[in-house]
């Protein structure tokens, strides 16, 4: 397959990132019919050349690939289960935000129907899509990654994770951990200097290229998880990285300390254990053994 060659697709799910999913595949000359629960949501992809399906059903009868980006997984199967039938011997590709086990059980779900199948965890908002920064992650059957992936680079960057199904949601679910939580420390340090009357936005502007330089210091982090040593030179100690302070000033600006607090528990877990010497990586044992 080509980029070139017309693939007759199936769409179903017409939410923000099902709609610009499917409207790339309009744009780049894909035989492309959609399908959404609520009516109206095809509107527009069907002004830019998309077959509008009255079902699901009919949705999965056009095409022998079928790509499903619903709500939940719940989602998945309230519309997929009626439908075992008519997708065996074809292609599912699931890009709906699922869970690692959530992804593996229907990737089992497929085999008894006898389809083929590929799960996604999309790292891109609806407006990144087809565009440079966008990436998508793919596990599940190495065949369907091998002969869709002209057509998946089109959403942006795919990475294969292996026949694992539930990988790709696992890098998925843990990248965004990692921005959540980031999000979060940029917002109780915007609700900290709030008080003083400093905008978001200032704080925003000083907070982004700190937050940039900050994370060169990840793989260092990671070489020291890895190597397993907490104890090499070099690295902040736990005891000085008491978040002690900041809990102080945090209560004295009036505000919650509940996004400081949790750093500070997994922090002091390890210093009451007689770690307090040691690296602030530490903290990843307090992680892996939750009380």
């Amino acid at each position: 397959m080509t980029t070139n060659d017309s693939i007759q697709v199936s769409v179903l799910g017409l939410g923000a990132m099902g709609s610009a999913l499917a409207a790339a595949l309009v744009e780049a000359g894909h035989a492309t019919t959609v399908w959404n629960r609520s009516a109206g949501r095809a509107d527009n992809l069907v002004a830019q050349g998309a077959q509008a399906a009255a079902t699901a059903g009919e949705a999965v009868r056009a095409s022998r690939l079928v790509i499903a980006c619903l709500l939940d997984h719940a989602s998945v199967h309230e519309v997929l289960d009626p439908l075992a039938d008519e997708l065996a011997g074809r292609t599912l590709i699931n890009v709906t935000t699922t869970t690692p086990e959530q992804s593996r059980e229907m990737a089992a779900w497929a085999a008894d129907a006898g389809v083929a199948y590929l799960d996604g965890g999309i790292m891109a908002v609806p407006e990144m899509i087809g565009q440079p920064g966008s990436s998508i992650f793919y596990s599940g059957s190495a065949a369907v990654f091998d002969q869709y992936k002209p057509l998946l680079d089109l959403w942006g960057d795919g990475t294969y994770f292996g026949e694992d199904p539930g990988l790709a949601s696992l890098y998925d679910l843990a990248l965004l951990s990692g921005m959540y939580v980031m999000f979060a420390g940029f917002m109780h340090g915007a609700a900290m200097v709030a008080p003083a009357g400093v905008t978001a936005g200032e704080f925003a502007a000083m907070a982004a290229p700190w937050l940039t330089a900050m994370t060169g210091g990840l793989q260092g982090f990671a070489e020291v998880i890895d190597g397993g040593d907490y104890t090499v030179e070099g690295q902040q100690s736990l005891e000085f990285s008491d978040l002690g302070d900041i809990m102080t000033a945090s209560s004295d600006q009036g505000i919650s300390t509940e996004v400081v607090a949790m750093v500070q528990g997994l922090i002091r877990r390890q210093i009451e254990a007689g770690n307090g010497k040691e690296g602030f990586a530490r903290i990843i044992e307090s992680i892996k053994q939750p009380r």
